[in-house]
């Protein structure tokens, strides 16, 4: 598989996942994302034995876009760190059917994750074990049938943009988990980690990195034709 590499440098690797990877491995037993970056990083750079990459943060497996790695332990530490302290900047596209009340609005719930049915339920008051969920969407773009917002995370939840628009009746479009009356032809969803920023953790510059939607979708094309950033 050739791996749609976005940016690389001796201690950073970022890859434009698709809507069938996996970043970590899972029960499933399917080759994962890390694994095959592994791969490329071993026969790229001819290096003996096991290869370190660190996983800094994670996509659902439906969802594309950029997944950031680690090739150094300083680097990943150091990128923990600045997810955690929310120095990070991350956008998404959501590709919804159902226009929102509001074209732009900050949404704020309680999201309480069900693990045995590996979905998160968003409550508009505090429940016992939920977990505080924000994020700000704006209306971007529009077709005849769908709508194209921008999602920007303030919090990392499980689930969090799925379970988040789905409660203001907005569910992703192919996301049966949360409400869309149909799957998309593929078995992903409209969900598209479309862009970080970020000041590098060694070199200590400031980064951009703008994913690519997917071309096979013609929506994908059409919406990306559009709206340029």
């Amino acid at each position: 598989m050739k791996l749609d590499i976005l940016y690389e440098d001796n201690h950073l690797i970022a890859i434009n996942k698709s809507g069938h990877d996996l970043v970590q491995g899972d029960e499933t037993g399917d080759e994962p994302l890390s694994d095959k970056v592994k791969e490329y990083i071993k026969k790229k750079y001819n290096k003996p034995g096991d290869v370190y990459l660190g996983v800094a943060h994670r996509l659902d497996r439906p969802v594309t876009g950029i997944v950031l790695f680690a090739k150094t332990s300083k680097a990943l530490t150091r990128l923990n760190k600045m997810f955690q302290d929310k120095e990070i900047k991350k956008t998404y596209w959501a590709i919804v059917q159902n226009l929102p009340e509001e074209d732009e609005a900050t949404l704020r719930h309680f999201l309480l994750k069900d693990g045995k049915k590996n979905k998160s339920h968003a409550f508009p008051k505090m429940r016992s074990g939920a977990k505080e969920g924000i994020l700000s969407y704006k209306l971007i773009s529009s077709s005849a049938k769908y709508h194209l917002l921008e999602v920007d995370l303030q919090t990392g939840r499980h689930h969090q943009i799925r379970a988040q628009l789905a409660k203001i009746g907005c569910p992703i479009r192919g996301d049966l988990k949360y409400g869309s009356p149909r799957s998309n032809t593929d078995g992903g969803i409209s969900l598209h980690a479309r862009y970080l920023r970020f000041i590098h953790p060694v070199k200590q510059e400031p980064i951009e990195i703008i994913a690519p939607v997917p071309t096979e979708d013609n929506l994908w094309r059409e919406f990306a034709n559009v709206v340029k950033k």
